[in-house]
């Protein structure tokens, strides 16, 4: 490989690096454009931690074969134990990481490894093996984002050479980098999403950050609780109280996004979200499904919980249309992206009515009177009520059990 091949390759990188191409296209391209300057790869790896709730990081794959494979797959946390701890802990980059090493070469038909792959590889007519790991400095590190490995093979009966080696040095770091920023960027969208809702997430990253920015919308609105949540943390083992929340709330949250809803905040047992559209009899009906949505998988998750001998709830909600402020609200050290208003604080109080009447869902008239009129059908009033803390008297409304 020439030095006018080494620029040329660094610098399709880090264009497409800086154009924010994915990770696949990254790796893919590098990978083609290697074989094409006379580099002889046959597969590709790279790996790179994360930061999300699930997954611990990703792997991206390339093979010149041909060979069917996901471009991209999402690998859970290695240090829980089981089979993909024990595959970890047999890897190559295990073993620079234990052994403080950057680099490893061998050839697979005169050199015997016990690493993780490396038997089936061979079967496979691979011959050479290099892995890398290029480290980041403890200020560039982001959680468990503290290096990218990556792994490479050819079939070339000579394997990796001195050469082939420098060459893959002086070209892997800046495919790192670019892999590294692209990763970073994907983190900060994962982040966004899963601690300010989809929405708001996307609102923030669009550059949407400054204090006392707002809009001013018309939405349905959708409160959500827990009943007796008092009662089971006062009587359940305190190890309970966590994963009772996590499984209503997640009960709740996707039966909202399987609908399009967006949700803005979970606090302590209560869900606040909104439904958003132009058309707000649709937005209604959103709603509408996602309570249907969540009513059977409320019944599939107490059977399951009963089943194992785990406290079970109920979920019971308040929905509502009115007009919000939706955005920044707080001061310059802290903000929350969310809605405020007097709709926000009346939907709260429509859902703790549900108590009083003893229904798992309460309606506003202003929601029921946007409703079409075979979903205004099912609703059956429940008679005037005053709300603590609004004005003024209303009627509301559930959803008729039998209908």
């Amino acid at each position: 490989m020439t030095p006018s091949d080494l620029d040329a390759i660094r610098g399709w990188v880090t264009a497409r690096g800086l154009a924010g191409a994915s990770e696949t296209e990254l790796v893919e391209g590098f990978c083609q454009r290697c074989r094409a300057a006379g580099l002889e790869l046959s597969r590709g790896a790279v790996l790179i931690d994360t930061l999300h709730p699930v997954y611990e990081g990703r792997i991206f794959r390339w093979r010149e074969d041909g060979t069917e494979q996901q471009p991209m797959l999402e690998y859970g946390r290695t240090g829980e134990g089981g089979e993909q701890a024990e595959n970890w802990q047999r890897s190559v980059h295990f073993h620079l990481l234990d052994t403080g090493g950057d680099e490893f070469c061998c050839h697979l038909g005169r050199e015997t490894f016990d690493f993780f792959t490396y038997d089936t590889m061979r079967g496979d007519g691979v011959v050479g093996v290099a892995a890398f790991v290029h480290r980041f400095a403890q200020e560039g590190s982001f959680g468990d984002m503290d290096c990218v490995y990556s792994s490479w093979t050819t079939h070339h009966p000579e394997g990796f050479g001195e050469a082939q080696m420098a060459t893959l040095r002086q070209l892997l770091p800046s495919l790192a980098l670019a892999v590294k920023c692209r990763s970073l960027a994907r983190v900060a969208a994962t982040l966004v999403e899963v601690y300010l809702g989809r929405d708001a997430g996307k609102r923030v990253l669009s550059g949407r950050i400054a204090r006392g920015v707002a809009e001013r919308m018309t939405t349905v609105l959708w409160f959500s609780d827990l009943r007796g949540y008092t009662t089971i943390t006062d009587t359940a083992a305190p190890e309970e109280i966590i994963p009772l929340l996590n499984d209503y709330s997640a009960a709740a949250i996707e039966a909202i996004h399987g609908h399009g809803g967006d949700v803005l905040k979970l606090m302590g047992d209560g869900v606040l979200a909104i439904f958003r559209a132009e058309d707000h009899s649709h937005a209604v009906g959103c709603a509408l499904k996602a309570v249907a949505d969540l009513k059977a998988a409320k019944i599939a998750l107490n059977q399951r919980r009963q089943a194992e001998g785990r406290p079970v709830t109920s979920i019971y909600l308040g929905l509502h249309i009115g007009e919000v402020l939706f955005g920044n609200i707080g001061s310059e050290e802290r903000l929350d992206f969310t809605v405020v208003g007097p709709a926000v604080n009346e939907v709260s109080r429509i859902a703790s009515m549900c108590r009083s009447v003893d229904r798992a869902v309460v309606i506003s008239s202003a929601f029921a009177e946007a409703a079409e009129p075979a979903e205004r059908d099912r609703m059956v009033s429940l008679g005037r009520f005053a709300l603590r803390g609004v004005g003024r008297a209303q009627e509301l409304f559930t959803l008729d059990p039998e209908r």
